[in-house]
């Protein structure tokens, strides 16, 4: 069975490179696996409202994003303590924040 997905690497430097371009701000936070590392993608504006994006597998056999962790506005330890977890979980996959209005629109479209 062939696999058709970019190296992580090549796919996170791409969401990089479009939210700067749109005049965002983005970083990496945790570098993983460079071909086959997991993506955990923050989500955010201005540094509130956060959404944890991850790729989870479908009933069809692919993978997209999928909003699994939103950031609580009155405990936002909550929010960086599963990022810590995940981390822990699996050491290889990769953490980035995306900083700009409709963030999620540059996740792996």
């Amino acid at each position: 069975m062939s696999d058709n997905r970019l190296p992580t690497h090549l796919e996170i430097a791409g969401m990089i490179r479009s939210v700067q371009a749109a005049g965002g701000f983005a970083t990496v936070l945790h570098k993983g696996e460079r071909d086959a590392g997991s993506i955990c993608v923050i989500a955010t504006h201005n540094g509130h409202n956060s959404t944890l994006w991850e790729r989870m597998p479908q009933l069809d056999g692919s993978r997209k994003f999928v909003a699994t962790k939103l950031q609580d506005t009155e405990n936002k330890t909550d929010f960086e303590e599963y990022l810590a977890r995940r981390l822990r979980q699996d050491p290889d996959s990769w953490q980035i924040e995306l900083d700009i209005e409709n963030a999620e629109r540059f996740i792996a479209v």
